[in-house]
């Protein structure tokens, strides 16, 4: 807008004096400012944001609650967000914070949840705040040292040893009680999803993140698809009725994956893992509808003198692996097994453990049978399947 045009042509037209056209013409050029002044940035952050799934950036500063924090580098990403390592400025202290795109209220709802109990003691994350930026949420946790899949897969997946074993499933079953104690279920627990906290100086410390997904016991919904297709406990796949059993299916799981090296079945669909747990376990009898048998896979050492521990882990597995969820181990039972008691101290985080050994020998295919109380439909259903399965 030009002074003098526009003071010639308003005094013109209506009349009036060359002062107070004046007046008229600074008052639309200050309010003409104060939009550009107020509306240009939010131009500018709307544009960014649309050309990038996440701008955030080493060095950008974070403005939390109760501190501010500088991105130093970034630990990791999925399709949740990023992982950014942070330093609190004004102190030593450092963070990792999720930058989670959208409102990671089902998470910041589980976290408040589970500070009602103290995370190191149930090998839970620590919590420290979470925060807005622009439409991002910020959690910030404490920093820990790698994933459980990063470590086993920089070792090619070379089975570790019983005992490193024993003090990473006692861990995991405390996290497991310490979420029953709040009333919450993980819902995805993986290797990805348990951390080591420090493997220097805290020997296979670990504990469990990531609670994006968690549900309340009592509000998880039939039929609801959840964990990673590779973890999947069997009542998930065939749509029944959920609860807390599904964690401890997922950390049997886990266990026979860090013993063996190798997963039970693939990561492809669910009627191949299904497929793959007919071929292991048997099918259903058609004239013995609720019950039916599984063939479980289990190992013995050749050294006579673990022979004992690798017996009681198998049962421990076994009690984990029970494909009807009513009969699965809880975690308070799991934690008295005698895997954990037998002759020993129950194992602590740190505890030095010896070099990994050999893969173990196979040894023998054991018979277990166990109760499945499903729906005849359901039964059914499942039957139908199994006989598919053994014709392909």
């Amino acid at each position: 807008i030009s002074e003098l045009p526009f003071c010639m042509l308003y005094s013109l037209k209506f009349k009036a004096p060359f002062v107070k056209t004046k007046l008229v013409f600074l008052f639309i050029i200050t309010r003409h400012l104060q939009h550009q002044i107020i509306t240009r940035p939010r131009i500018m952050m709307d544009s960014s944001l649309s050309d990038t799934p996440c701008e955030v950036r080493e060095g950008f500063i974070l403005l939390g609650r109760k501190g501010v924090y500088k991105v130093e580098k970034f630990l990791g990403e999925g399709s949740f967000g990023k992982v950014a390592k942070c330093k609190k400025l004004g102190t030593d202290q450092v963070v990792a914070i999720k930058i989670i795109w959208g409102s990671g209220q089902m998470e910041i709802n589980a976290l408040e949840e589970l500070s009602q109990i103290n995370a190191d003691d149930h090998n839970l994350v620590k919590f420290v705040e979470s925060f807005k930026y622009k439409k991002y949420t910020c959690i910030a946790f404490e920093v820990l040292d790698q994933s459980l899949l990063d470590f086993m897969e920089k070792r090619d997946f070379h089975p570790l040893t019983v005992e490193e074993i024993r003090t990473i499933a006692w861990q995991l079953v405390v996290a497991l009680k310490g979420l029953k104690s709040v009333n919450l279920v993980h819902c995805d627990i993986k290797l990805d999803n348990i951390m080591l906290v420090d493997h220097v100086s805290e020997p296979f410390r670990v504990k469990l993140i990531d609670f994006g997904l968690a549900e309340k016991i009592g509000h998880m919904r039939t039929g609801a698809t959840m964990q990673n297709i590779c973890y999947r406990a069997p009542e998930v796949i065939l749509g029944l009725p959920l609860d807390q059993s599904v964690d401890l299916w997922t950390v049997g799981y886990i266990l026979f994956v860090l013993y063996t090296g190798s997963f039970i079945h693939g990561w492809d669909a669910d009627y191949n893992i299904l497929r793959a747990m007919v071929k292991m376990q048997g099918r259903l009898v058609e004239d013995n509808i609720p019950f039916w048998s599984c063939h479980q896979l289990i190992h013995s050492c050749l050294d006579k003198t673990k022979l004992k521990e690798v017996e009681q882990f198998v049962d421990l597995l076994k009690r984990m692996l029970m494909v009807d969820p009513s009969k699965r181990i809880s975690p308070s039972e799991a934690l008295q097994h005698p895997f954990f008691t037998m002759g020993r101290v129950q194992p602590t985080a740190g505890t030095q453990t010896t070099n990994p050994e050999e893969p173990p020998n196979w040894v023998c295919v054991e018979l277990v049978t166990f109760t499945q109380m499903w729906t005849k439909n359901q039964l059914l259903s499942f039957q139908l399947f199994s006989l598919a399965v053994k014709f392909h």
